[in-house]
Parts: C-alpha cells; sequence; structure tokens
C-alpha cells in the first residue's frame, strides 16, 4: 500500500522530508503508515515557527531522524518517537498530552530522550552528565530510546556545519567518546564508523581532508588489485562448491588515522585499507571457505580470530583472517553467515531488519540486554550522574580481552583489565572477597594485566574486603563502581556506629534507663523525625561524621521524653580499644601512642579525632566538641603500632645516624622516614638536626628510645613533637 496522502498544508522542505520518510518506511503496513502520518502533523504544528541554525524548517530535522530509523526498519512506535523526539524538550506540549494522542510508550521514550533543562545545575558538566544518566536509564527500559538517540546525533552530525567551530569540536568529542562507542556496543556497525569518520573531520579538518584525498587517489591505483582478489575469491568459492555472496570494502577514514598514530606509519605505508567480506549459508560454510581461502593466498601467522565460537560482547559473529594477496599486499576477510551479517550491520536493529527466528540475531540481544543489566548496576553504585558517566565511558571501550574461568566459561573484559577485574565480573561478592589470584595456574599480583586466552582462578576469603588502592589498577566500570560504593558504605556505616555509641553516652548521663528504653518515647522522636523528613539512621551518621554535636541531640531527646536527671550531660569516655569506630583517626599534629593521656574532638566530616591533652590544636577547638578518652585494653595489646615523631639535635660527627637508628630498632620499633641532616643548627656552629617518623607499640616504648637517645654522647636534645 503506498503513502496516506498528506492532508497538512506542508512547506516544500517539509514535504520532501516527510516524502523520504515515507518512501524509506514502505515496510509498514497502511494502519501503520496512517499513525506516522498523525504524528508527522503533530510534531509539525509543534514546531511551527522553529527554524535550525541553517534557516531550515526545525521539523525538517526530526523527519530525517525517523527517515534513517526507517533504514534501520524501526517499528511503528520507534519510528513516532523518532518523529516526535523534540516535542517535549522544545516546544510546549506536556508528556500527558502526548500520552492520550500515541500513548504510554511513545511518551515515554520521547521523555527519556528529552534534556534536564528545567534543573538547575552547578555547571555544564554535571547538566551533561545528568541528561546522559536520564538516557541510558530510559535506554534500559526501552532500547529503542538509544536507537533513536543514535539516529537523532547522526544526523546532527552530517548537518554540524552551521555551527560555530567550537560547538562543533565539543559535539564530535562527545560523540567520538560516548555516541559513537554506544553504536559499536550495541552492534549498530555502519553508524559506528559514520559517526567516527564525522566527529575526525569536526576535530581535524584539516587531517581530515589530506586523508581523504590519498584515499581518492589510492582508490584509482589500487582498483585492479580489489577487482582481482575479488574474481580469485569467486573462482576458488565455486570450485568448492560453496555459494558465496563477496564484497570489497574501505575502511574508514578514522580507523586508518587511529593505526597511522599507534604504528607511526604514513599513510603510503598502510598496506591493509581494503577489506573483504564473504558471506555463506551456514556456519559450517563459514569454516569451509576459511580453507578454500587460506589454500588460495598465504594466511598471515596470528592474524587469526573465531568470533564464530567467541562472539564479542555485542553479539558480533565472524571469522576473521588476514591473507598475503597480490603484490604482498595484506588482505583482511571476514566470513560469516547472512544472519551474522545483519547483526554486524544492524546490531540490535538487526533484529527488526532479519526476522528469521534465528539465534545470531537473538544473540545480539541477549547481549545487549546482559549489557543493559550491568548499566543499572553501575547507576545503583555511582554516588552521582559524573562518576556514573565516568564509568560507562570506561566500559565503553572497545578493545576486549576474553579469559577463561576454571570451568572454560569465557568473560569478555575491557583491555587493560585486572585479576579484581575479573573477580567483579564473575560476581560483586567475589570481587570484595578477593584475596589473590592464579593465573594460568601461578600465583600473580592482583594488578597483573590479563592477555586473551588467559586463565584465571580468584582465591577469596571470608574476611577480605576491597582495598581502595585497586581504584589505580581495576579497569572496568563495573569494578570500579562496585569498589568505591563498598568503601562509601563501609564508611557509613561506621560513621553510623561512631553515632550510635556517642548518642548512648549522653542519653545514659540525661534519662533514666526505664524512661530510655520506653516504648512512649522511642514511638514520639520517630514521630518528630518523620515530621522532619529525616531517619534515626541519618541522624546517627551526622553524629558520627561530627556534623551534629550528640549533647544536642540527646537533650532534644530529652525535652521530648519531658523528664531528665538535669541539664548537664556527662559523657563517659571515649574507649579508644574497643576500636568504636572506623570514623576515629588519631591526630597527625600531636600523633598520640597508647599510654598518651588523650581527649577526643568530633570534627566535621571527618568523625573523631583523639588528640595528646597537651596538644595546641585541642585547646583552639570548641569545649563542646571534646570528650574524654581513654585507650582500654589497647594498654595490654601488642599487634597495634603508632607513629610519632622525634626532633633530635646533636654534634655533627660521623656515623652518629647510624647509632640513632641502632637505638630506636633496638627497643623493637620501625623507622618510617628520617630528614637527613639538612641545616646546621641556628646559632651554634657543628650540631645538626633531625626528624625521625617512628612506629612503636605504646608510651613505654616511646619513652625507652628517648632515653636510649640521650644515652648517645652526641645528643644534646630530644623533643617529641
Amino acid at each position: 500500500m503506498s503513502a496516506p496522502a498528506a492532508t497538512v498544508p506542508y512547506d516544500l522542505l517539509t514535504a520532501e522530508a516527510r516524502a523520504v520518510l515515507f518512501r524509506t518506511a514502505s515496510y509498514l503496513s497502511g494502519e501503520e503508515k496512517e499513525q506516522l502520518e498523525k504524528a508527522v502533523a503533530f510534531a509539525f504544528h509543534a514546531h511551527d515557527g522553529q527554524t535550525r541554525k541553517s534557516g531550515e524548517p526545525y521539523i525538517t530535522h526530526p523527519l530525517a531522524v525517523a527517515a534513517q530509523l526507517a533504514v534501520w526498519h524501526m517499528d511503528i512506535q520507534g519510528l513516532c518517537a523518532g518523529v516526535m523526539h523534540d516535542v517535549l524538550e522544545d516546544t510546549g506540549v506536556s508528556k500527558l498530552e502526548m500520552a492520550a494522542q500515541f500513548g504510554e510508550t511513545v511518551a515515554e521514550m520521547v521523555d527519556g530522550l528529552s534534556k534536564l533543562e528545567k534543573l538547575k545545575f552547578d555547571d555544564q558538566a554535571e547538566h551533561q552528565a545528568e541528561s546522559f544518566r536520564k538516557l541510558i536509564l530510559a535506554m534500559t527500559k526501552d532500547v529503542r530510546v538509544i536507537v533513536v538517540k543514535l539516529a537523532d546525533r547522526l544526523h546532527n552530525m552530517r548537518t554540524l556545519g552551521s555551527m560555530r567551530p567550537e560547538k562543533r569540536r565539543r559535539i564530535a568529542k562527545e560523540t567520538l567518546e560516548i555516541y559513537a562507542q554506544i553504536a559499536n556496543r550495541i552492534g549498530l556497525n555502519n553508524a559506528y564508523q559514520e559517526l567516527q569518520d564525522l566527529s575526525f573531520q569536526n576535530l581535524h579538518p584539516n587531517r581530515y581532508e589530506t586523508l581523504r584525498k590519498a584515499m581518492e587517489n589510492s582508490r584509482k591505483n589500487r582498483r585492479d588489485v580489489v577487482g582481482k582478489v575479488l574474481r580469485a575469491f569467486g573462482r576458488r568459492l565455486v570450485s568448492a562448491n560453496i555459494e558465496a555472496k563477496i564484497k570489497g570494502r574501505e575502511k574508514n577514514l578514522y580507523s586508518i588515522h587511529q593505526k597511522m598514530l599507534a604504528k607511526k606509519l604514513r599513510f603510503a605505508d598502510v598496506m591493509d585499507i581494503y577489506g573483504f567480506r564473504v558471506i555463506v549459508n551456514s556456519i559450517p560454510a563459514c569454516y569451509a571457505a576459511l580453507g578454500a581461502l587460506h589454500g588460495l593466498y598465504q594466511p598471515k601467522p596470528g592474524r587469526f580470530k573465531d568470533y564464530i565460537a567467541i562472539p564479542k560482547s555485542n553479539g558480533y559473529q565472524s571469522l576473521h583472517t588476514t591473507l598475503v594477496g597480490p603484490y604482498g599486499l595484506p588482505i583482511e576477510v571476514q566470513i560469516r553467515t547472512r544472519e551474522m551479517d545483519a547483526v554486524a550491520e544492524g546490531g540490535v536493529a538487526g533484529h527488526w531488519i532479519y526476522k528469521s527466528g534465528s539465534g545470531s540475531v537473538d544473540q545480539a540481544v541477549l547481549h545487549t540486554n546482559q549489557w543493559l543489566k550491568s548499566i543499572l548496576d553501575l547507576q545503583a553504585s555511582s554516588a552521582n550522574a559524573i562518576e556514573f558517566l565516568e564509568h560507562v565511558k570506561v566500559d565503553l571501550f572497545p578493545n576486549e580481552v576474553y579469559i577463561l574461568t576454571p570451568k572454560g566459561k569465557i568473560l569478555t573484559l575491557p583491555k587493560g583489565s585486572t585479576p579484581i577485574d575479573f573477580a567483579y565480573a564473575v560476581h560483586t561478592d567475589i570481587g570484595h572477597k578477593t584475596v589473590a589470584a592464579r593465573i594460568n595456574n601461578t600465583m600473580m599480583p592482583l594488578r597483573t594485566k590479563l592477555k586473551t586466552g588467559d586463565s584465571v582462578e580468584i582465591i577469596t576469603s571470608e574476611h577480605g574486603k576491597p582495598n581502595p588502592a585497586w581504584l589505580s589498577f581495576a579497569v572496568s566500570g563495573r569494578a570500579r563502581s562496585a569498589i568505591r560504593n563498598y568503601i562509601k558504605n563501609m564508611n557509613r556505616r561506621d560513621a553510623v556506629t561512631l553515632g550510635e555509641n556517642l548518642l548512648q553516652k549522653a542519653l545514659s548521663s540525661l534519662l533514666p534507663q526505664d524512661v530510655l528504653l520506653s516504648d512512649g518515647l522511642k514511638e514520639k522522636y520517630l514521630a518528630d523525625l518523620n515530621d522532619k523528613q529525616t531517619s534515626f539512621e541519618e541522624v546517627l551518621y551526622n553524629v558520627g561524621m561530627g556534623h551534629t554535636l550528640p549533647v544536642s541531640v540527646a537533650m532534644h531527646i530529652a525535652e521530648l521524653a519531658g523528664e531528665h536527671f538535669g541539664s548537664e550531660v556527662r559523657l563517659s569516655p571515649i574507649n579508644v580499644g574497643r576500636q568504636e569506630s572506623g570514623r576515629l583517626h588519631m591526630a597527625e599534629c600531636c600523633h598520640p601512642v597508647a599510654g598518651d593521656p588523650i581527649r577526643a574532638v568530633l570534627v566535621k566530616g571527618k568523625g573523631m579525632i583523639i588528640h595528646r591533652d597537651t596538644c595546641p590544636t585541642l585547646f583552639k577547638t570548641d569545649p563542646e566538641q571534646q570528650l574524654d578518652a581513654d585507650w582500654g585494653n589497647l594498654m595490654t595489646q601488642n599487634n597495634q603500632s603508632y607513629r610519632f615523631v622525634l626532633q633530635i639535635q646533636a654534634e655533627d660527627t660521623h656515623g652518629l645516624l647510624a647509632q640513632m637508628a641502632q637505638a630506636i630498632s633496638s627497643a623493637g620499633a620501625d623507622i618510617a622516614s628520617v630528614e637527613t641532616p639538612s641545616r646546621a643548627q641556628a646559632g651554634t656552629e657543628g650540631f645538626v638536626e633531625f626528624r625521625f617518623l617512628v612506629k612503636a607499640a605504646d608510651l613505654a616504648q616511646v619513652n625507652r628510645i628517648i632515653h636510649d637517645l640521650h644515652a648517645i654522647p652526641q645528643v644534646r636534645k630530644v623533643t617529641r613533637s
């Protein structure tokens, strides 16, 4: 059936764009074409009066986007979303109005494509990251959202010439880093390569033009080589009784440019600018064709890859080989079935293009769905939109390695991955509990970079937990996100535990036990928190982090109770020996050691800091933020060490440093660092000053070290700072 006649009086440019759309979408049913016509009219009226930078009616852009979607055989809902993709963002139409006319699904898709224009952001980077997060999360609900977005970006890149140069570069950079990689990830190969080339053209116009002209000249010179190879392939496959379609193709300019940069080559030195694709009827025919072509031209060793047995993470399947062709030119060949070719060209879009019910296309959709699930995991464990965008960018890198589990399962990881990335790819809990790894049956460091074909076994422990240092070598978005999330939650748990202990101490000095434990007080306090739209855990967290004083919370609870011992709150000492929280830290200004008289200070955002009671910093803090503290059972433990600083003034004699180091180590302490003699003591010729950073178990050991240093004849003064 032909396209429905337009009843709206479109201008000439809009009418031409509409005609292209309906010609390309000829696969739609009559009813679907009527629905599409309705969407075109709706968008036309919504964008009435709006123009593009080029001066064309704005509606020509969404019509071109929908035409690109029709090339990918998008269904009617996706086409309607493409036609109306800017309506909610750029016009006064509401989501409810659109849903009433075209259904909830189409309205949700368009809403997912709309930027967050109405929210306020601190900077452009945060705005972009939040808009990207919204788009990606909409994609996880309906993959068609990102396909529409890619068609939108493709048309914008094709018509970027009317933009200012700096804006062109910004959009091109974003396209290269994010949208081209998403196209690759979901298998839209042609879109991936075109987005790369368009980005390259706008980022480096001079390089692009030089390379384009070189390719044109090369095309004339090498046309006979391509024809000769195509004829030779055809004859060899016919003689082997293999039915095949053979295509010769040029590599895209951006990939050639990247090869020139990576290998420091001139264009004349890049030999493999042509590739050949052999499309056959079945998987056995793929391997038969491979054998036939290897018999025609000699294969290059180490250049064969079997992506049929081990598909890429986006569902791509093919055999890759490189042959030594005429005149010694390398010939890259891809061999695959028709179904595989549909996936390679269309990715998830191949699900609409090639509806044969075969496993290959379903496999592409399955891989895409697995990736979308991993994106949801990244979102759940990212602290903010900028961190989420960073994780997704890492996950979009196309270079991959294929790693074997001990049971022979293959996991796909980004290039440069380590055993930590592998562990988190298996399961988040495995990653958290990792303590060691065997690579090819040999114990190796966790920072070892993995290579394709490596077999990895992860060794875990119930007591294992993520180390923040892992972030310096973990590569995958999943691993980095999980590590950061664990550390963030661990700090929160520590703060909540400390807050609970501090509040309990404050309350026990204010309220009788029976009042403190009464259900009435609990209900009254929870109702009070509910009115303030907060939770008890949040109160404890703020107390533990030093944002709120425990005394003020305790006094408020006592007021709710209506009775208490008095207005003065006396807290029992903080017991450092119980290690009440990971939010408890030793002050760097005075370096307390077990046995020193100490006090605790609640510092906003840091938690509790332990100071020596003679520390000058302590005298400058608010007394309300100070708490009594003692060492508790740490005095009887020998497995803890504390850092402290010794300032030593002595006569400058040969061998002095060795004598002092011997005195410290003989006392059983470790030297963390030492500043060697760098200046004469002011006003005293022949004297020098040393500064030792030492680790000791307790105050008794510190005193012994000071005593032994004083016993050295040349030492005049030892001061602990």
